[in-house]
């Protein structure tokens, strides 16, 4: 097939940035001179996801224990599905806040609203602990093929979930994980119109450092990219994480070469993605329980949730898109 682009189209029209900032990234000073920015995120989904019991037509077929993806089941519970992912919020979420907290770390929960509602007692732990609540939207599904006006409905359904929980305060920062093509211009024109503070997004992996994008409502949204890279669902996919020793390896790895980078004038962040009912599970979190041990002894590490990232390079760089 012909290419029908010119150059110059390409340049100025193509919808996407292959460059971004390239060889020398803008300085990012981060606080005490720490030369890397850890970010714990954990995807607190248990609750949310699909299942008869919340009046959805079919169970959950996402992130499990027993495959990358299974035929949902139609019209009938999934007891072996609902029960693996009551695990995350019955156990596998105490295990990790202990852990964080015992080392004074705080995280960001990507919390799922209804998930939220489902365990008062863990959610108010979030809170009492200083973790940051983002929002991981209203239900854990997928929104690519939603219509507009159903993807309307979960974002304010979402919004109001998170002020009931979180005592009046909607998250500040968002990330689906399977946005439509209408996500970000939904999520900006709806937070602009109740008048909230939406301070980042994070449906982007493109970069080590966050960037500034034109908002859909005006001025600029500021992109705190995630990582599927580091993250824990690589044990449930192939080829991913076939051992918790390569789970630990490849996580303190990302950790050591930006920190390689931080030293030499560079510093960026790095998210480490996680999941309650997943590396909760025992047999896994001893390698979590490692990384954490071995980045609270290292002096250049700046553990820091998502909104404190955005925060620090806000303040360093305000929003070049703002009239």
């Amino acid at each position: 097939m012909e290419c029908t682009w010119s150059v110059d189209e390409l340049q100025h029209n193509y919808p996407r940035d292959f460059v971004g900032y390239g060889r020398v990234p803008p300085t990012f000073n981060l606080p005490e001179g720490k030369k890397v920015a850890v970010n714990f995120v954990i995807n607190y989904e248990e609750g949310g996801e699909h299942s008869m019991a919340h009046g959805d037509g079919e169970g959950e077929a996402m992130l499990h224990e027993i495959g990358t993806q299974k035929t949902p089941l139609v019209g009938e519970r999934d007891t072996p599905m609902e029960t693996s992912f009551e695990y995350g919020s019955r156990v596998g979420i105490w295990r990790l806040l202990d852990l964080f907290e015992k080392h004074d770390i705080r995280v960001t929960m990507y919390a799922v609203g209804l998930a939220l509602e489902q365990n008062p007692p863990a959610t108010q732990a979030m809170l009492e602990g200083g973790h940051e609540i983002a929002s991981h939207c209203w239900r854990w599904f997928n929104y690519e093929k939603m219509s507009g006006g159903e993807e309307e409905h979960h974002i304010r359904e979402g919004i109001k979930s998170f002020q009931k929980t979180c005592g009046g305060k909607a998250p500040v920062g968002w990330y689906y994980g399977r946005p439509s093509p209408r996500t970000r211009a939904l999520v900006a024109r709806i937070y602009k119109e109740l008048g909230l503070e939406l301070l980042y997004f994070s449906d982007d992996y493109s970069d080590d450092l966050p960037m500034w994008k034109q908002s859909p409502a005006g001025g600029g949204l500021l992109h705190v990219p995630y990582s599927y890279a580091n993250n824990d669902f690589k044990f449930y996919i192939a080829p991913g994480f076939g051992s918790t020793s390569a789970f630990q390896e490849h996580m303190l790895g990302a950790v050591e070469t930006l920190l390689a980078e931080g030293r030499a004038g560079k510093p960026k962040m790095v998210t480490i993605a996680l999941h309650a009912r997943l590396i909760g599970q025992p047999g896994r979190f001893q390698a979590l329980k490692n990384i954490v041990e071995t980045l609270s002894a290292n002096p250049d590490v700046w553990f820091a949730t998502r909104e404190e990232i955005a925060r620090q390079w806000v303040s360093q760089y305000p929003d070049p898109f703002k009239a």
